[in-house]
């Protein structure tokens, strides 16, 4: 899309919250203060609410274009014109509106809920769920977890062996922000499934090793990561996530030499920018 943005918390996730890693996703901004009011007056997100708040905030052109698709679905063959709606609406606000992010995820998930296909589901539970980490507002950061999850269980109906499917409901448990540590586990433990079945799916070895850190459990983490970089030597997130491992260990020297190594497998400027910022950060 426009543009790839690199978010680095002072404490959680720092690197692992890098967008940089998804290529076929929009990244959030910071939410305004209008946003943010309406997701934290409760943990129960309205998602109306925040589509009209950022609504409000487009130009009248534009605004009256969102509001001739909204309307847009008339007699006949409903279901499809819904789809091709809301796809229309997801590709406006991906491409028109630098707080876009939610309205786009939002509005592909809704057409893909209603194709009800495999593919169709799985790329939008992926967008929410590789964005979600990235999402301070607890509010926020939960409902994107729910429209992911439901959009993962949606698949694993259509295709109950697809092992992507499997971890990723899992994550969605791991990152879902609820504050129940029950929760972190039980999504490590639908993942284990897959990675007990099939040592070598590094999908679910990196999935494993992001959730350790979530967990706290940075020794079991920093093995899951280590095989997947001896794997994959060139996985960018999983060298930075180990550097975020063992910074949270204390072995600050050790976690400079991985947060190097990540500078090398990059040409994005504004990533080993903040990388080298985060490695001078270190004492």
């Amino acid at each position: 899309m426009n543009k790839k943005q690199v978010i680095v918390a002072s404490a959680g996730f720092l690197f692992l919250l890098v967008i940089y890693f998804f290529g076929h996703t929009v990244p959030p901004k910071k939410q305004s203060s209008d946003t943010g009011s309406t997701a934290s007056a409760s943990q129960s997100l309205d998602i109306n609410a925040v589509l009209n708040a950022l609504k409000a905030k487009l130009t009248p052109s534009q605004s009256e274009h969102v509001s001739r698709l909204q309307s847009a679905v008339v007699r006949g063959d409903v279901k499809d014109q819904q789809i091709k709606a809301d796809l229309q609406l997801a590709s406006f606000w991906r491409d028109s509106s630098e707080n876009g992010f939610l309205p786009y995820a939002y509005y592909t998930g809704e057409a893909a809920k209603l194709e009800n296909s495999e593919k169709s589901l799985t790329f939008a539970a992926q967008l929410f769920l590789n964005n979600l980490r990235s999402q301070e507002n607890p509010a926020l950061r939960s409902w994107m977890a729910s429209q992911s999850r439901d959009l993962f269980e949606r698949a694993e109906v259509l295709n109950p062996g697809n092992d992507s499917t499997k971890i990723g409901l899992g994550a969605t448990y791991i990152f879902g922000a609820s504050g129940e540590p029950t929760d972190v586990m039980k999504g490590i433990q639908k993942i284990l499934e897959v990675a007990r079945r099939d040592s070598l799916n590094m999908y679910a070895q990196l999935m494993l090793g992001l959730g350790g850190i979530e967990s706290g459990q940075y020794d079991k983490a920093i093995q899951r990561l280590i095989k997947v970089v001896h794997f994959d030597p060139a996985n960018i997130e999983a060298v930075l996530s180990l550097g975020e491992a063992y910074e949270r260990t204390g072995d600050i020297a050790t976690a400079k030499i991985w947060y190097a190594k990540a500078t090398k497998l990059t040409s994005n400027p504004e990533l080993i920018e903040a990388i080298n910022e985060r490695i001078k950060s270190l004492k």
